[in-house]
């Protein structure tokens, strides 16, 4: 029970993987249709990874904690 409740804490880490990868493909099509917007692009785009990223760190501590208590 405890190996599938760590399971389920890794499961946003899957899933912010995956979608960071689909936000960085419609970024690079959007600099490639508007390249005088690339800046406003990359800024938005550096944002919204650092928040998705935050949120599959702390899925991971969280798993973390769980196995080694």
């Amino acid at each position: 029970m405890e190996s599938f409740a760590i399971v389920l804490c890794l499961l946003p880490a899957v899933v912010c993987g995956l979608m960071e990868g689909l936000a960085t493909t419609k970024a690079v099509e959007a600099v490639a249709r508007q390249p005088e917007a690339s800046g406003k692009i990359t800024s938005v785009l550096v944002l919204g990874l650092a928040l998705t990223e935050a949120s599959s760190i702390y899925g991971f501590v969280i798993a973390l904690i769980m196995l080694f208590t």
